[in-house]
């Protein structure tokens, strides 16, 4: 017997029946839109791949953060140096910020940041920047006169704990008003910081952004949360959204005409429910789950049948992997570039979910994760891949059709249908697999699979056909 489950969206609820091939529900809400989180490329080469980036499909790309910096191990741009390398420096010195305005040594100035918009707009694919209002650089003696000078001077730019290491992330205290990892903590409640972070975040609107992604989201506090002693009132979210002015400036464009999401990362006493009347969050436990299932080469080995967040699918931002899995702790790292893959096409062939595709360092394998060791460089090719190319715009042409989901007793073969319009196919294994009677919703019929050409057969609802490792397919009606 094989398992089909029929997966619903209703509130939270999700429904397992058998289905019978109808698109039933053929004006389903969907996520269509797919990001490209363009990791460490500097905006010189973002605009010099902007054409390849729309022609994969993507209708974002993710830049890392664009203000300044932290200048460090003498500006070197090494990924991730270690001790006797020719070139130094680490990747995540922009997650150091010195000042909010436009341009870092890592990745451009302002100049060719706008040049990088220009090229967004004319290949129509929107940008989405990294910004990190949290905290400052580590060695807060580097920050710029003019923000100690624009807060009221450097001591009203920090909470009053600000510089008091986090001992417990699950204490909401701590975790919004501490220092975390050394960084210290920026007093965002502070009105002339949030008058001179808007100025900043309006002047990247007025350049074309269109969207946000914030770092370290759970570590800005809620208006439920605790006040630090140098804070009147938690409303830096109800600032940042446009909900309420700041010294006369407000958000210079409507929110909801923006994509903006925030890293708020699971775990105990996470209020992910109060942060999503904000933003879209991130799905980190279910990338976890995800990986799971690639690591095993079995659909069964953790549950993917619901998002593993209080939060719906259509306002959270899935991954196989993110910047931090890969280069932090490296716990998806090993996984290989087909491997990624699969879990992509599954991801991108869902009903919901807004999918975040990470690209890899250039010449990276599961023995080098730096590959050729370069801030600035593009990544590999796999945002390319015919298959990654083929799913991106599988599930724009999937608009509005509900999902199935199938998959074979052994857990090897997954199968996503939409409606009775399109099927993705995904082999997990490193082995060939031979399926006779995985079900779908597809008519009956002979297919040929838009990626590799490869014949299939649906017959009473049932599939067959042959699939080589580590390899998906995506079939048309």
């Amino acid at each position: 017997m094989k398992h089909f489950l029929y997966l619903a969206i209703a509130g939270a609820g999700i429904f397992t029946s058998c289905g019978n091939g109808n698109d039933t529900k053929a004006n389903a809400s969907t996520n269509d839109d797919v990001i490209l989180h363009a990791w460490s490329w500097s905006f010189d080469t973002i605009a010099a791949n902007m054409k390849d980036i729309a022609e994969a499909g993507y209708a974002y790309v993710q830049t890392s953060p664009a203000n300044t910096c932290y200048v460090g191990e003498n500006g070197g741009l090494a990924l991730f140096s270690q001790p006797g390398d020719s070139v130094s420096g680490k990747w995540y010195y922009y997650y150091q910020p010195t000042d909010w305005k436009i341009g870092n040594y890592l990745l451009g100035d302002r100049n060719q940041f706008k040049t990088m918009m220009d090229s967004a707009n004319k290949y129509n694919v929107k940008v989405i920047v990294d910004v990190l209002p949290n905290h400052t650089a580590i060695d807060h003696t580097a920050v710029l006169p003019d923000l100690d000078a624009a807060v009221g001077g450097h001591d009203k730019l920090y909470h009053a704990n600000g510089f008091t290491p986090i001992t417990d992330y699950n204490d909401r205290y701590q975790c919004t008003t501490g220092e975390m990892g050394g960084l210290p903590d920026v007093n965002t409640e502070n009105p002339d910081f949030q008058h001179y972070y808007m100025t900043y975040v309006n002047d990247l609107l007025g350049l074309g952004v269109k969207g946000f992604r914030y770092d370290t989201a759970k570590h800005i506090g809620l208006p439920s949360d605790p006040l630090d002693s140098l804070a009147a009132r938690n409303n830096f979210w109800d600032v940042a959204t446009g909900r309420e002015e700041v010294k006369g400036l407000k958000l210079s464009v409507p929110a909801d005409s923006l994509f903006i999401y925030g890293e708020v990362l699971q775990d105990k006493n996470v209020k992910e429910t109060e942060y999503a009347e904000y933003m879209d969050l991130t799905a980190s436990a279910y990338g976890h789950a995800l990986r799971t299932v690639l690591e095993k080469a079995d659909f069964n080995a953790d549950s993917l049948l619901n998002w593993h967040h209080p939060v719906d699918g259509n306002h959270l931002v899935t991954w196989v992997e993110s910047h931090d899995t890969y280069a932090n702790a490296h716990e998806s790292a090993g996984l290989t570039d087909e491997q990624i893959r699969m879990g992509w096409v599954f991801l991108t062939s869902r009903q919901n979910g807004t999918p975040l595709f990470f690209s890899r360092p250039a010449g990276s394998t599961r023995e080098n994760y730096w590959g050729n060791n370069r801030v600035g460089a593009r990544g590999n090719d796999e945002f390319k891949h015919p298959e990654v190319v083929a799913v991106n715009k599988f599930r724009r042409a999937m608009t509005g059709k509900p999902e199935t989901i199938a998959t074979t007793d052994n857990g090897a073969v997954i199968a996503v249908s939409r409606g009775n319009a399109g099927v993705a196919i995904i082999n997990l294994t490193l082995n060939e697999q031979n399926i006779n009677g995985l079900a779908t919703t597809l008519p009956d019929g002979d297919y040929v699979d838009a990626v590799y050409g490869n014949s299939f057969k649906i017959n009473d609802g049932k599939l067959s056909g042959q699939l080589k490792p580590l390899t998906s397919y995506l079939l048309y009606r």
